[in-house]
């Protein structure tokens, strides 16, 4: 399963891909403005970590994740715990 955060912090970056990593999950992270979802292919999960991120940004990714039909999941913290619940959320649903 891929997964693409956007948002997040930028020094929390490499605990966000081992966290994927842990699941079996490929994971890019995109905490600054950028392409975003664009360039980052087609990803089975786009996690979106809103308290961090611009409206714009937010806007872009969930325009392009309609595009795509790409499952979207948001959170307002930024948290390990809370992307864990995510993961813990959509990962069992695709291994069951």
């Amino acid at each position: 399963m891929s997964v693409v955060i956007i948002g997040g912090n930028e020094c929390m970056t490499r605990q966000y891909i081992d966290l994927c990593q842990e699941y079996k999950c490929k994971a890019k992270v995109y905490a600054k403005m950028s392409n975003g979802v664009k360039c980052a292919g087609r990803p089975d999960l786009l996690v979106l970590f809103t308290g961090t991120v611009s409206h714009k940004m937010v806007r872009c990714a969930l325009v392009e994740a309609k595009k795509q039909n790409i499952k979207i999941a948001r959170s307002h913290t930024s948290s390990i715990a809370a992307l864990k619940n995510i993961l813990e959320e959509h990962v069992s649903k695709e291994n069951a």
